[in-house]
């Protein structure tokens, strides 16, 4: 599964409450067709669904959905703050090739 730095748990844990979100939603990571190099990253607010794979830590939840969790076996969710680019990334050891954009990448197996 994903693994979570502490920097992303504590972004997630000063959003919810900035936002006025409920205890049931969390950060939801999952993988999509598209972007420059076929794949990309997607992550929004959401609430658990049926199939989701679930991390929590410190109170926050992370899901990934089914079929995004073969992509993301072993990659690592961070958050770097900052005056340009900051954001949640994923360091992925399953992309073979990623684009100058950071958030599309291709693997050399079909997940």
């Amino acid at each position: 599964m994903i693994n979570v730095t502490d920097n992303a748990v504590r972004q997630l844990q000063s959003l919810l409450p900035a936002l006025g979100e409920n205890a049931q939603k969390g950060l939801r990571v999952q993988v999509a067709k598209g972007g420059c190099s076929g794949l990309h990253y997607e992550m929004t607010l959401d609430e658990k669904k049926d199939g989701d794979a679930v991390l929590e830590r410190d109170g926050m939840h992370f899901f990934v959905d089914a079929e995004s969790v073969p992509y993301l076996r072993g990659a690592t969710l961070d958050f770097s703050g900052g005056l340009t680019g900051a954001g949640f990334r994923v360091v992925n050891p399953n992309a073979s090739r990623t684009c100058g954009c950071g958030s599309s990448f291709e693997t050399t197996q079909s997940a």
